[in-house]
């Protein structure tokens, strides 16, 4: 906590997922001061654990949401300008199959989806006729035609890291491993405890406001927590995926319609792979660590074989990975169906301090959902009414036209040391600020310990320096995707090294 912590904070935000890190980056570049808290590492369930994809949701046409996509759309023409370290374009094929969707349909949504929220950057859709070289070879004989349009990938973990790289920048808080147990009104003020979970401590927190950014534990803050009966529910659904060798060449991704009208993506992935997913299932047990399912494994599987001519086995997987998705709960007869827009729901009785509970929301759209929190704070809270965020670039994407290409040019040139892949992966998670990580090296040898797959010390040093990083799966699969890559004994080397650096760290930061 900062000096001054028994002065009250305007603003605690429990969770530290995409929109609470969103918000917190938001408030504080307002001046608000914010304290954010999550159980565990940023971005550690539903935000890691996407399609990775920022995108419009074209489906969602289907189901006449278009204030939605159209949001979606405008947010990712803003979210590439801002990150384009960590998002980039990606081509979408769609193999047209009459039985699921007629063509006149398909057509008339992707012409609504270039249109609706003033594409600058990306192309627009087009027909394409297989078999073709680049985009058909990989499917099975009898697809002769389909569609091409455009979206974005994004590194989902590292969108939050980044926001909450940027919030603590402009000053907020923000504290990881670090439980919000119980919070009660007196007055214009709320008063919390908090748990830091390395050492057991208990803290007492004043706050002007708080934000319920929770996501699949949104419910139990309010009851459990907060003492307070919501009237918005939440309904949660598990999306899991699959990780298989590579399945094609080229760097577009897939679209594929099912019989039951769901879509799975193919998308390339840590070069060396294909991402499957995802499902859509019911989830009533406590939203914690999740996993696949053999049911959700195999309907992933049949997905991708009913299209591509080369099969795919559950024991063909390298990885898979689960999250639960918070959706507000609108009534939907299925879940895919169901709403991905977001509720703000504001709880502020005359004289007392307000409460936002957020219900749903889609990574696309989290800066759009801090700035509508915040407008539904202002009257409360008394900050600067102007949003600033849509054109200010997220920590290392302040790069000169948003040229990635460019930036990496001028990396290798900085550091001619560096392996291609090893420039080209560091400029990608960290953007301008790979520069900050080598601290001057001018030799791999400056980079200290290399524990496998390129992951060196100093890179380490820096994860847990300015990252929030405490433990090896917080840098091997959410701060990257290393655990895909690493050779055996990685892992242990680096728990070892963190047992080793973290007290240390500990005694020096207090």
């Amino acid at each position: 906590m900062p000096a001054d912590q028994n002065q009250p904070f305007d603003l605690l935000i429990i969770g530290g997922g995409i929109n609470g890190a969103g918000i917190a980056r938001d408030a504080a570049g307002r001046g608000l001061r914010v304290l954010l808290v999550e159980q565990e590492d940023l971005a550690q369930h539903t935000s890691s654990a996407s399609t990775k994809l920022i995108h419009g949701g074209l489906r969602y046409l289907e189901y006449y949401e278009f204030r939605l996509v159209r949001e979606a759309l405008m947010e990712r023409e803003r979210l590439l300008a801002m990150a384009p370290h960590i998002i980039w374009p990606l081509r979408f094929v769609l193999p047209h199959e009459n039985a699921v969707r007629p063509a006149w349909m398909v057509r008339l949504g992707l012409f609504l989806y270039d249109h609706l929220g003033g594409r600058r950057r990306l192309p627009g859709s087009e027909g394409v006729a297989f078999p073709d070289g680049r985009f058909g070879s990989a499917l099975r004989p009898g697809i002769g035609r389909g569609f091409i349009y455009s979206d974005c990938w994004v590194e989902d973990s590292r969108l939050v890291v980044l926001n909450a790289m940027d919030a603590a920048e402009r000053g907020a808080t923000i504290r990881t491993r670090t439980r919000f147990l119980d919070a009660r009104r007196q007055g214009a003020l709320w008063h919390a405890t908090v748990q830091d979970l390395g050492s057991g401590e208990r803290q007492a927190v004043t706050a002007r406001a708080i934000v319920n950014a929770a996501g699949p534990w949104v419910g139990q803050v309010l009851g459990q927590g907060l003492g307070i009966q919501g009237e918005a529910t939440v309904r949660l659904v598990k999306g899991s995926h699959l990780v298989v060798p590579r399945l094609y060449e080229g760097d577009h991704a897939y679209i594929l319609q099912n019989p039951d009208k769901r879509i799975v993506f193919a998308i390339p992935y840590e070069r060396d792979f294909t991402l499957i997913g995802t499902t859509d299932v019911a989830w009533k047990q406590a939203p914690g660590r999740v996993a696949i399912s053999p049911e959700e494994t195999s309907y992933l599987c049949d997905s991708v074989n009913r299209y591509f001519s080369r099969q795919v086995r559950p024991e063909d997987a390298v990885w898979s990975y689960a999250g639960v998705r918070p959706l507000y709960d609108n009534a939907a007869k299925s879940d895919s169906a169901v709403t991905r827009d977001y509720v703000l729901n504001v709880d502020a009785p005359a004289g007392g301090a307000p409460l936002l509970s957020i219900y749903g929301g889609k990574i696309t759209t989290y800066r759009r959902l801090a700035e509508h929190a915040l407008e539904k704070l202002q009257p409360h809270l008394g900050m600067p009414a102007t949003s600033w965020t849509a054109g200010a670039p997220l920590p290392g994407g302040d790069m000169p036209d948003a040229d990635f290409d460019r930036f990496l040019l001028g990396l290798r040139q900085r550091a001619p040391f560096l392996p291609e892949d090893l420039a080209r992966r560091l400029a990608r998670a960290y953007g301008t600020r790979t520069d900050d990580l080598l601290c001057g090296a001018r030799a791999m040898a400056d980079l200290g310990e290399d524990f496998g797959g390129g992951l060196t010390r100093a890179e380490v040093d820096y994860l847990m320096r300015r990252e929030w990083a405490v433990a090896a799966e917080d840098i091997l699969w959410r701060r990257s995707k290393l655990g895909l890559h690493v050779p055996a004994g990685t892992e242990e080397r680096l728990r070892d090294y963190l047992a080793e650096v973290e007290p240390r760290r500990m005694a020096a930061a207090g």
